[in-house]
């Protein structure tokens, strides 16, 4: 005879809720600090929170990429006796046990060196009819792509202070008339962002 709790009834799990991460995104080294505040989901691909990252700094995906978790590499993906990374195409957030990790970088353009200490602030629901990711907060405009690294870029921070010299007036003209040092647009970035997950 079958009891009461036995069958296929007693085997169904509940569905848990899905989570959202808090992350705070800071370009390590930068002073002042360029930050982002974005929320995600834990169903995102990790290679969506690098797409993600290109649109909150105002990159091109240029360069190459990698997320560093521990002793673990995802990014674009490489196989060699002294590097392994593994394809971020193939990882979720919710795989990378985040809630436990506390923090963990992305690396991008090896060559200038771009570095951003990712940190999990919150763990939550997700909310329903929320568009993600969401851009909460954040603080100065990212980083040139090609600028030339940390130094490059803080010489440039310097530099267009000075319109009236000539390596201000060259800065300048490099980046054109829409740069603004010390802008961080998040509503620009909310709708860049809404974009990107079409």
């Amino acid at each position: 005879m079958i009891g009461l709790h036995e069958g296929q009834g007693a085997k169904a799990k509940k569905k848990q809720a899905e989570r959202a991460f808090t992350l705070l995104l800071t370009v390590t080294g930068t002073e002042p600090r360029v930050w982002r505040r974005i929320v995600v989901r834990e169903s995102m691909w990790l290679s969506r929170l690098h797409d993600t990252i290109q649109v909150a700094f105002d990159w091109f995906d240029y360069q190459t990429h990698a997320f560093s978790l521990d002793d673990l590499r995802f990014g674009n993906p490489v196989k060699r006796d002294d590097l392994t990374i593994e394809d971020d195409r193939d990882v979720t957030l919710a795989d990378l046990d985040l809630e436990h990790r506390g923090r963990f970088v992305y690396a991008y353009d090896f060559g200038e060196g771009w570095s951003v200490e990712i940190k999990v602030e919150k763990t939550g629901a997700v909310t329903k009819g929320a568009v993600y990711p969401a851009c909460l907060a954040g603080e100065r405009a990212g980083p040139p792509e090609d600028c030339g690294g940390l130094e490059a870029f803080h010489d440039m921070l310097a530099c267009i202070k000075e319109p009236q010299t000539e390596l201000g007036r060259e800065w300048l003209e490099w980046l054109g008339p829409d740069y603004q040092a010390e802008v961080c647009d998040v509503k620009k970035l909310n709708a860049a962002f809404k974009k990107l997950m079409k």
